[in-house]
């Protein structure tokens, strides 16, 4: 939509109607023998004449900068660019950067998760003859991207990081419970405290009485409805009942505690899947040919900065002409 603004450039037609007006002149040539010329009416001749054309040249100039600036264009000034995701092993990154021949290409470094979407809003900033090399340990997207240039992805997964998440049971049943978080394995390390804390990312409540008005938690594990009366009227997916509150979000079901394992797995993998986000997976490296096809996003703004300073010099000077013209 930033492109339509280009069609406002027929109103740098206003300055110029504005500094171009109609001047009357009345003009008389004295004869020493007029007396003996028979008497005519003075004849008024129109001249077009410019006013200030300085002051009009900066008023052009603003305009269009201000319609430019609103357009934001965008020019390819990239050349050959390696794009680098957070945490990939600089030693390998070097030898893809040897192997592919762009030692001295520009470089830029973003988080893994953005790599692809970056490149796709900025991809009219390369030229026409740049090479792009992506690496690192790029997330699998949703959808395969399409590019509008051919973009070359070299991945290698990287040790994914620990996270703790800390959970707090308040119940008579308290070993059932445990043994549900006994058997969790991978990145998640499941940290069951004593007491609650601010750090908490899950609460199972197994108590008849409602919980105090100050406890917290990001998600909370409710096997008495009765005590939250956000759950009355909450919907219900596969037996489980769900409902957002001053607390936290609840959820309930009539089966819990877990009693075999396979519930327990699929209760676990619900909270991985719906709460916490699924799990990452690398890309496999693969060349993205250029798509005629390819729907390029609106200009990322390369230029707005530019014309923005370029937008103050002008307005400076107009305001400077203006002044000195009352003057």
């Amino acid at each position: 939509m930033n492109a339509l603004w280009w069609f406002a450039l027929p109103i740098l037609l206003l300055p110029i109607w504005w500094h171009r007006r109609k001047r009357v002149q009345n003009q008389a040539a004295l004869m020493a023998t007029a007396r003996f010329l028979p008497r005519t009416e003075p004849r008024q001749t129109r001249v077009w004449r410019w006013s200030d054309p300085l002051l009009l040249l900066a008023r052009l100039l603003l305009l269009a900068c201000l319609i430019a600036w609103l357009a934001d264009p965008v020019y390819p000034w990239r050349g050959d660019t390696v794009v680098v995701a957070n945490g990939a092993d600089s030693a390998w990154v070097e030898r893809e950067v040897t192997q592919a021949g762009l030692v001295g290409a520009e470089r830029v470094t973003l988080p893994a998760a953005r790599v692809l979407s970056w490149v796709h809003t900025h991809e009219r900033e390369w030229a026409s003859d740049a090479r792009l090399l992506v690496l690192g340990d790029v997330p699998m997207p949703a959808a395969k991207p399409v590019f509008g240039r051919e973009v070359t992805v070299r991945t290698q997964p990287t040790a994914p990081s620990k996270a703790e998440r800390h959970v707090y049971i308040a119940s008579e049943r308290a070993q059932a419970w445990r043994r549900l978080f006994a058997a969790q394995d991978g990145v998640e390390k499941i940290v069951v405290d004593d007491t609650p804390s601010a750090a908490l990312d899950l609460i199972i409540w197994d108590r008849a009485e409602a919980p105090p008005a100050t406890l917290r938690a990001s998600l909370w594990w409710v096997t008495n409805p009765a005590a939250f009366p956000e759950l009355a009227k909450a919907p219900t997916l596969d037996g489980l009942q769900y409902a957002d509150s001053a607390r936290g979000r609840l959820w309930h079901h009539p089966a819990w505690p877990p009693q075999t394992v396979d519930a327990a797995r699929t209760l676990l993998d619900t909270w991985q899947h719906l709460h916490i986000g699924p799990r990452p997976y690398t890309m496999a490296s693969q060349v993205f040919p250029a798509s005629k096809g390819a729907n390029a996003p609106e200009p990322s703004g390369a230029l707005r900065d530019i014309l923005l300073a370029i937008l103050v010099g002008l307005f400076v000077i107009e305001r400077s002409l203006t002044h000195a013209r009352r003057r």
